[in-house]
């Protein structure tokens, strides 16, 4: 079981990239970026996202750590030409700010 978490959560990582907002503002216009806290783990949270891990999401989401993206956000991105780390958890794009040691 470790090894099949382990082997998940490497998927991911390897999945996970820097990318420009404009190349995700298709997602956000659908309704599917969600952004995550910096004090999150971007990996952990698609990671309980796959694993339909509803306990742990809805205290994230609660807390507003995983919440859609504003359209201040997006505004905000665009004009600043802003990349971000994004990974996809379907039918979701997560997303966070990439911070000055990453």
């Amino acid at each position: 079981m470790r090894q099949d978490r382990e082997l998940k959560r490497a998927k991911i990582i390897s999945e996970t990239a820097k990318m420009p907002w404009q190349e995700l503002q298709r997602f956000f216009a659908a309704g599917k970026v969600m952004l995550v806290a910096p004090g999150l783990d971007l990996v952990d949270v698609a990671y309980a996202l796959q694993e339909d891990d509803i306990d742990q999401v809805k205290i994230w989401t609660e807390s507003q750590q995983v919440a859609p993206v504003s359209d201040e956000h997006a505004k905000e991105w665009i004009a600043s030409n802003t990349t971000l780390w994004a990974v996809v958890v379907k039918p979701w794009v997560l997303v966070q700010t990439i911070s000055p040691e990453s």
